[in-house]
C-alpha cells in the first residue's frame, strides 16, 4: 500500500525537449538506442539510499531540516518504512538500481551481534521488495566512518579490535550484497588516513589496509560472489589525508598489494574535484590501466572547499565523463550512482524526485553528446594526427634504442624540432558543438 509520502506524484514519463513539466523527463528516454544499446543499459542509474533516504538535512552548522516519517532511524519499524518509501521512488523514477551502506538500511544497535541481526532482517525485507519491483542492487558497502569506533580508521586503526570489528562488518555486508544479487561491492575508506603524522605509522597502516583488502577478495571467491570489488578514491574530508587519494594513488596501492587483477575503481566527480582533478581525468586514468569500474555522479560547489554532493547539472562536464567511459567500452558491472543529495532547504518529496529527474536528464544529454563525438571521430582524428610522427619505423625504433645511439643520431642529423600547435581551443570548440 502506498505510504502517501509521494502523494500526487505519478510515474515520471519521457515528454521530450519541449516539455515544461518539472516532473517529466526531457532527455532521458530509457528505450532510446545510443551506439547500438538502450540508454538505460548504458547509464545503469542507481539511487543512493544514504543521501536520498538516510540523510536528515543537517550540515556542520545546523541540525536536521527534513521531517520524514521514518526519522529518527532508530528501530526496525522505521527501517522497513524507509525501504517502502525507497521502492516507491524507484517505481516513480523507473530506476533500475540502488546502492546502500549498512547503516542506511538498518539502525545502529551499538554492538556487532545486534547489528548483524538487524542487517539480516532488513536484507530479507528488501529482497522481497526487489523480487516484486525488479529493481536491482548495483552495490553495497559498509559505513566505517560515522560511529565513534571508527574515529581512527577501520582497517588502518591502531587498535586490533577495531580492525577485527571492521572485518566482521565487511563480511556481513558482502554477505548481504551477495544475497541480494548485488553486482559490485564497494570499500570507501572514509577515515582510512590520518589527521597528523605525529601519531601515525603510515607503513603499518598501509600494510594493514592492503592485507584487509586481500581478505575481502579471498572471501569473495570463497562464497562465489561474482560481483566486482571496488575501491573509491577520495583525497580528504573527513581525514586530512586519505590513503586512497585519487585514481593514480589507488592503482599504485592495488599493484603494491597484488590486487590489480581483482579490484576496480568507483570514481566520484566530487572527489575528483577535491583532489584537484577533473572527473574525466580520473576516468581516463582508470580506463588507461583497465581499472574503471563504476561512477558516483554528482558535483561540488566550486565556491566551497568540501564535498557538497549536489546533483549534476553541467552537461559539458558530464559529456566528457561519458566520452571516456564509452571509449573504455562502457560499464560492465558498474553504473551511474547518484551519490547526491538535495539541498537542506529543499524539504518536499517533489524536490527529491525532481533532483533525480534533472540528474538523469543531464546524464542522458551527456551520453548522447559523447556518443555523437565518438561517431563523428573528430577527437580521435586530432589525436591520430598529433601522434602521427610515431608511426614511422625510425620513430618506433627510438623506444628500443639507448641514450648513446639517440644522442649520436641527434648530432648526426642536426635535429632541431619545430613545435606544433596543441590546438586546445579548436578542440574545446569542437566539443562545444555537441553539448
Amino acid at each position: 500500500m502506498p505510504s502517501g509520502f509521494f502523494e500526487g506524484i505519478e510515474k515520471i514519463r519521457f515528454e521530450g525537449v519541449d516539455s515544461t513539466n518539472p516532473l517529466a523527463f526531457r532527455h532521458y528516454n530509457p528505450d532510446e538506442v545510443v551506439l547500438g544499446k538502450r540508454m538505460e543499459d548504458h547509464l545503469r542509474f542507481a539511487v543512493a539510499w544514504w543521501h536520498s533516504f538516510a540523510w536528515e538535512g543537517g550540515d556542520p552548522f545546523g541540525g536536521p531540516t527534513f521531517e520524514r516519517p521514518w526519522h529518527p532511524q532508530d528501530d526496525m519499524g522505521r527501517a522497513r518504512m524507509k525501504a517502502d518509501i525507497a521502492f516507491e521512488m524507484f517505481e516513480i523514477l523507473g530506476q533500475p538500481y540502488f546502492c546502500w551502506h549498512d547503516v542506511d538500511i538498518r539502525p545502529e544497535q551499538g554492538n556487532f551481534a545486534d547489528n548483524l541481526r538487524t542487517l539480516e532482517e532488513i536484507t530479507d525485507y528488501i529482497g522481497k521488495k526487489m523480487t516484486v519491483s525488479g529493481t536491482r542492487l548495483l552495490w553495497g558497502t559498509a559505513n566505517m566512518f560515522s560511529h565513534r569506533r571508527w574515529m581512527a580508521g577501520a582497517s588502518t586503526n591502531p587498535d586490533p579490535d577495531v580492525f577485527a570489528y571492521a572485518a566482521a562488518t565487511v563480511k556481513s555486508c558482502i554477505d548481504a550484497t551477495h544475497k541480494l544479487g548485488g553486482e559490485n561491492y564497494v570499500l570507501w575508506g572514509g577515515r582510512e588516513g590520518y589527521e597528523t603524522l605525529l601519531n601515525t605509522d603510515m607503513k603499518t597502516e598501509l600494510d594493514h589496509m592492503g592485507r584487509f583488502l586481500n581478505m575481502v577478495v579471498e572471501y569473495k571467491h570463497k562464497i562465489g560472489f561474482k560481483g566486482t570489488i571496488l575501491v573509491e578514491p577520495k583525497p580528504q574530508e573527513p581525514s586530512k589525508h586519505q590513503y586512497d587519494y585519487d585514481a593514480a594513488t589507488c592503482i599504485g596501492f592495488l599493484r603494491k598489494y597484488g590486487l590489480e587483477n581483482e579490484v576496480r575503481l568507483n570514481l566520484e566527480q566530487g572527489h575528483a574535484i577535491l583532489a584537484g582533478h577533473s572527473f574525466e581525468h580520473e576516468i581516463a586514468v582508470a580506463a588507461a590501466e583497465g581499472m574503471l569500474g563504476s561512477v558516483d555522479m554528482n558535483r561540488n560547489d566550486y565556491q566551497s572547499g568540501w564535498d557538497t554532493d549536489q546533483f549534476p547539472n553541467n552537461t559539458p562536464e558530464v559529456a566528457l565523463a561519458y566520452y571516456y567511459i564509452l571509449k573504455a567500452g562502457g560499464f560492465t558491472t558498474g553504473g551511474t550512482n547518484f551519490d547526491a543529495k538535495i539541498r537542506r532547504q529543499s524539504i518536499d518529496a517533489a524536490d527529491l524526485v525532481a533532483a533525480h529527474i534533472g540528474g538523469m536528464d543531464v546524464c542522458a544529454r551527456g551520453l548522447k553528446a559523447a556518443a555523437a563525438m565518438i561517431e563523428d571521430g573528430g577527437l580521435e582524428r586530432a589525436l591520430s594526427e598529433r601522434y602521427s610522427g610515431w608511426d614511422t619505423p625510425q620513430a618506433k625504433s627510438l623506444l628500443d634504442s639507448n641514450l648513446d645511439d639517440i644522442s649520436a643520431r641527434v648530432l648526426r642529423e642536426g635535429l632541431n624540432p619545430v613545435p606544433c600547435s596543441g590546438r586546445q581551443e579548436i578542440l574545446e570548440n569542437y566539443v562545444n558543438r555537441f553539448v
